[in-house]
């Protein structure tokens, strides 16, 4: 009973995520009113939903292995911020708008600690998981290492401080090879047509998301964010 547990949790990690996109995260509510900050006051991002999601993104990095360590801790200290937040007060809250609002407002968005870093952030380390797994089912012939390299070179890179990317290049020496990787993605019932189907799915759907979200930011100013 344990083993088929474990073998039913790992077969629905990425249609999880594929249902929790299509039947949540996707359903942005906007008007053609707007308040003082620029963004429609009816735009609603979930947060429920949203960090379900990061946590997904967590279950991706521990499969990377130790190459990723820094960047879940600093996806899970991210996470652990914004739902802080949320609990203060889930009825506001529960709309992530609200709390770049409310940040904007207090003028603090741009502190270390923000909720709004954490946000961006958090962005971020989903733009390059999906990256990631587009270019993993695209190029079949390149190597892990050089497909993390050049995901985390258009994503996190840029917003990086030299300290990090250094950090960063250390860890590559760590990466599973790819074989290895592919496997822990799916289980004993799938092959590898039937995993690039579902990455297929699921990036059609993070992409728009993600593209969405970070207009969001960009309203708000948030988007060019470095590392603190």
């Amino acid at each position: 009973m344990k083993r088929r547990r474990e073998v039913m949790e790992k077969v629905s990690e990425i249609r999880c995520a594929i249902e929790e996109l299509s039947s949540k995260i996707v359903k942005l509510k906007t008007s053609n009113h707007e308040d003082h900050s620029g963004v429609n006051d009816h735009v609603f991002l979930p947060a429920k939903p949203f960090l379900q999601i990061c946590y997904w993104l967590l279950q991706v990095l521990d499969k990377i292995g130790p190459t990723m360590v820094v960047l879940r801790q600093d996806v899970h200290q991210n996470i652990q911020r914004i739902e802080k937040l949320l609990e203060s007060d889930p009825s506001v809250y529960s709309n992530l708008v609200e709390m770049l609002k409310k940040e904007a407002r207090e003028g603090n968005a741009r502190a270390t600690k923000s909720c709004t870093r954490a946000f961006v952030w958090l962005t971020r380390s989903m733009d390059l998981t999906a990256v990631l797994l587009e270019k993993i089912m695209i190029e079949p012939g390149q190597a892990m290492e050089k497909v993390v390299e050049e995901s985390y070179n258009v994503t996190l890179k840029p917003w990086h401080g030299w300290i990090s990317t250094a950090a960063y290049k250390v860890a590559l020496k760590l990466v599973p090879v790819r074989k290895i990787f592919i496997s822990l993605l799916m289980n004993e019932e799938e092959d590898y047509d039937m995993l690039k189907n579902e990455i297929q799915s699921l990036n059609s759907i993070l992409m728009p998301v993600l593209a969405e979200i970070h207009s969001i930011l960009n309203t708000f100013r948030a988007d060019r964010l470095n590392s603190a």
